[in-house]
């Protein structure tokens, strides 16, 4: 499946955000890219703002232009508020869940272990990174995966509680999807709305 695989400081900088998580250069140059980065004084227009929303939240989660829209699809379709269940449905990928509970420390590496079958739902192995994860679903570490240097990193001084829609049993490195994660209770710093806005057009 595709992904995005370019410079991923560039794209911080560009948003001005850590979106691929901690990022020395962004602390260092918190300006856009480019020459004239320092210079860029240009408003954007209406449209332009929220086109970079909808890129900053495809960046963030790691998701093409297709899966994207086919998502929001998804979201319209559903009952509630739009732009929130958008956000609900990316925070249930199996590779975002992954992430959340400290497995991996960025969706990119989540993704990687998702692939190489190191994780599991139910006790079942998911090699999907886009598999959709529902309230009650168990995912955690397969056995012989548990002793990886790459997953006992992340988990060491990771602070489970952060995210109230999930709880995590250190005894079996598993964690239980609780419930979809209210709106306030979602970190990112996306204005989805906006993003409603552009694909209402």
């Amino acid at each position: 499946m595709a992904r995005y695989t370019g410079p991923k400081t560039r794209i911080a900088r560009k948003f001005g955000e850590p979106i691929f998580g901690e990022d020395k250069v962004l602390a260092k140059k918190n300006y856009a890219p480019g020459q004239h980065g320092q210079n860029r004084r240009r408003k954007t227009s209406e449209y332009g703002t929220q086109l970079r929303e909808k890129q900053k939240a495809k960046y963030t989660y790691g998701v093409l232009e297709k899966y994207f829209r086919n998502l929001f699809d998804k979201a319209a379709r559903t009952k509630g508020i739009t732009g929130e269940v958008l956000l609900q449905l990316l925070e249930s990928r199996l590779d975002n869940v992954v992430f959340r509970l400290g497995i991996a420390p960025t969706r990119a590496a989540a993704r990687q272990l998702v692939l190489h079958r190191h994780i599991t739902v139910n006790g079942q192995v998911v090699n999907i990174a886009s598999y959709h994860v529902k309230p009650g679903d168990v995912v955690g570490v397969r056995e012989r995966s548990k002793s990886l240097e790459v997953i006992a990193d992340a988990l060491a001084g990771f602070n489970h509680s952060k995210y109230p829609w999930i709880e995590w049993d250190e005894s079996s490195k598993s964690g239980k999807l609780l419930h979809v994660p209210a709106r306030e209770d979602i970190p990112e710093n996306i204005k989805e709305q906006l993003i409603v806005e552009l694909y209402s057009k």
